[in-house]
């Protein structure tokens, strides 16, 4: 319960997150040659606040993570069907290298006599 919660918070934060970046001023290039022009008109709070945002948020998306992985039910990882699969192939494939050996050669009681007798 508390995983999918974390999920769904990690995904909205996600969200947020990349909106604010997308809403900040580039700090360099053609935009920071009227830099002035921005201060006059009190848009340098909001580039602190959205800073500020962007910084809180990352922090938020990344402890939510750990939170996630830790809440994370252990089976869900051991047990899933991908392990099951993966166990299943490696025993098909030493059942199948174990006929697969090579065939031992019968000798019948005659032979054996012939192969003592010639020795």
């Amino acid at each position: 319960m508390l995983y999918s919660i974390c999920i769904g918070l990690i995904l909205v934060a996600s969200v947020i997150l990349i909106l604010a970046i997308l809403v900040q001023n580039p700090k360099s290039g053609m935009a920071a040659n009227f830099g002035a022009a921005n201060q006059v008109m009190g848009v340098r709070e909001s580039t602190n606040i959205l800073e500020k945002t962007t910084w809180t948020l990352a922090g938020l998306v990344v402890v939510l993570s750990l939170i996630a992985t830790i809440s994370m039910k252990e089976g869900v990882v051991a047990g899933s069907s991908m392990q099951s699969d993966a166990e299943a192939l490696i025993e098909k494939v030493s059942a199948e290298a174990a006929t697969d050996a090579m065939p031992q050669a019968e000798i019948s009681s005659e032979n054996a006599e012939e192969a003592t007798s010639e020795n």
